[in-house]
């Protein structure tokens, strides 16, 4: 028998529950009245399939239908699979020592309460749980015939099912869930259920999942606080120059080009894991591009605008301000998509401003662009161009639960069982609150970037004409640094690898631990995670890693030993709004304290 003594159940104080369950039926009544306004006039009632999610398994299941013997094996698999486990649950019973049939992953944090294991009657729910995950995931990747972009979209959907349903994201089988009802007396229900009505009414009837603590983080005071200003602004950028920390500065500034659809602050959170900060005392004049947070008078700029009004209008305000006109530079995500279009500009007309670049998980091919690609297709970018059409922007909001359905379950289902069932408040934590400060997007311009890039591949392909110049990548001849994520879900670093083979001058490839933000924002004094740098290029990705070595730590003091070939010296240290540009504000900014919401 189980000796240990239960939790302390505690008896729920009547007259307090009264008075919170008055007040969350007030605010349920608020809400369903506020959609049922907004639902008025609405023909589809959200009933369409924007996703075309219904069209992929119906081809699933025509395919499954016409092969049963698959089906069949697939069943008799199952079948075998609970009859061990029902053997192993029986040996368990009669106290007999048992080995699990299935065990979930290291990195799976769901079931690491201990009663997951200790209890007789969880541990069985999990593994149930664990083996027909298993088979319906292999059953659907198993089907024979489907397309590719297909088949990936039926394996992505029944990965999103198989984690929702997990035992843990359900208050009667979640052992941690249960114990705390008890010793809570039901006061962590309570406050669950108003943490999902307030999320409710903060999203407008979407449920918008609270990440933070949104009042912990001030931009300016307590996050994006290293010291600077800015230089220059425009209806798309405001740019900023930060203060040196160093007497001598190398010659040529650093220009970052952060992605659009983001703040830039992801590289200057904190002092201790601030990229920008870690620069400019390694003796760089960093230089950095706020983007503006759009709104539907934007609607028409293009990657055209975003390509002269951002690159070019950059490059002209850091020659203004510091009177050098060769710069190295850093383009992380789509604004290194963006940045490498520009230099096969550049590399055409004869523009040779940018003496190095560094592309920080950057795609310029897309042939395999990973998850993402699920969600391009024709039905779902028309669906999607509709919506952006009547607004004039791409909704923040709406990128990021894309994003965060790659990692569901850190992403999305950590946060119901910890707000919801749990009742409590998440944690304090800089990098979710900048996930949570998303952007809006121009529609003309995610337009062109999502078709011309994802769907028809077009840049590596040198198949688009920008600014009446062919876009054409083997023309870079600059010296590269290409720094890929292992465990990148947004941009995989096999697709990444790619562009070894696209420019022309010298290339260095470097593979971080981790993945698309912690792999990059990962500074030396943190001592986290390792880097390989060395394989032999002109070959895959895979046979790249296995000639490279590997290095322990941040990859950030190779880069500044690579960048620092390419620095043209060094010069007295510049003030910013010392040159020809005054300062017009401090760092960080305004564009980047416009919030989507």
């Amino acid at each position: 028998m189980n000796d240990q003594p239960g939790p302390d159940v505690k008896l729920p104080d009547p007259i307090e529950v009264s008075r919170m369950m008055a007040k969350l039926a007030e605010q349920s009544q608020r809400l369903v009245g506020e959609f049922l306004k907004r639902q008025a006039g609405s023909p589809s009632l959200g009933l369409a399939d924007p996703l075309n999610i219904g069209q992929a398994f119906f081809d699933m299941t025509a395919r499954m239908v016409a092969n049963p013997a698959l089906l069949v094996q697939a069943q008799f698999s199952l079948w075998q699979d609970y009859m061990g486990l029902w053997q192993s649950a029986a040996k368990r019973m009669l106290g007999e020592p048992t080995t699990p049939v299935i065990t979930p992953t290291d990195e799976d944090r769901r079931f690491k309460d201990a009663l997951w294991d200790e209890s007789f009657v969880f541990d069985f729910i999990k593994q149930s749980y664990l083996l027909t995950a298993r088979w319906m995931q292999s059953t659907v990747k198993n089907v024979e015939g489907l397309d590719d972009k297909t088949a990936k979209k039926v394996d992505f959907y029944t990965r999103q099912f198989v984690d929702a349903m997990a035992p843990s994201n359900f208050a009667v089988t979640n052992p941690e869930v249960i114990r705390t009802t008890l010793e809570s007396g039901g006061e962590n229900l309570l406050k669950g259920l108003s943490n999902l009505l307030n999320d409710l009414e903060r999203g407008k009837g979407q449920l918008a999942i609270k990440m933070t603590d949104m009042e912990a983080f001030k931009v300016g005071q307590n996050i994006a606080v290293t010291p600077g200003k800015v230089v220059y602004r425009n209806a798309l950028i405001e740019l900023l120059q930060y203060t040196p920390s160093t007497p001598t500065v190398n010659r040529r500034p650093l220009i970052i080009f952060p992605p659009w659809i983001n703040k830039f602050y992801i590289l200057d959170l904190r002092e201790k894991n601030s990229f920008i900060r870690w620069a400019v005392a390694q003796g760089h004049t960093v230089f950095v591009v706020s983007w503006v947070n759009p709104d539907e008078s934007l609607t028409n700029k293009s990657f055209e605008d975003y390509l002269k009004e951002g690159i070019f209008d950059a490059l002209d305000a850091v020659e203004e301000a510091t009177g050098e006109r060769e710069v190295n530079a850093i383009g992380y995500c789509l604004g290194g998509t963006l940045l490498a279009a520009a230099l096969a500009y550049m590399a055409t007309i004869g523009d040779d401003r940018i003496k190095s670049t560094t592309f920080f998980t950057t795609m310029v091919d897309f042939e395999e662009a990973g998850e993402l690609s699920v969600f391009i297709d024709e039905e779902q970018l028309a669906s999607l161009e509709e919506k952006m059409n009547e607004r004039g922007f791409l909704e923040g909001r709406e990128m990021a639960t894309t994003f965060n359905m790659l990692r569901a379950n850190d992403l999305i289902w950590s946060f119901v069982v910890n707000n919801y069932l749990l009742g409590k408040d998440p944690f304090p934590f800089d990098l979710l609150y900048w996930n949570s400060d998303s952007t809006r997007m121009p529609a003309a311009m995610h337009s062109f970037y999502l078709r011309q890039m994802y769907q028809e591949n077009k840049l590596s392909r040198g198949e688009i004409m920008l600014l009446g110049t062919k876009i054409d990548l083997t023309k870079i001849a600059i010296p590269i640094f290409i720094l890929s994520t292992r465990e990148d879900h947004i941009a995989p670093w096999r697709s990444t690898f790619v562009a070894t083979r696209l420019y022309k001058g010298p290339v260095t490839f470097c593979l971080a631990a981790s993945g698309h933000i912690a792999g990059v924002v990962n500074p030396p004094s943190a001592n986290k995670y390792c880097y390989w740098t060395g394989g032999k290029l002109g070959k895959s990705a895979d046979e790249w890693l296995q000639s490279a070595e590997q290095h322990p730590g941040s990859w950030w003091t190779f880069w500044n030993e690579w960048v620092k070939q390419h620095a043209g010296g060094e010069v007295e240290a510049r003030a910013p709004g010392t040159g020809k540009l005054p300062a017009l504000a401090d760092a960080p900014g305004t564009y980047v304290l416009v919030r989507a919401a």
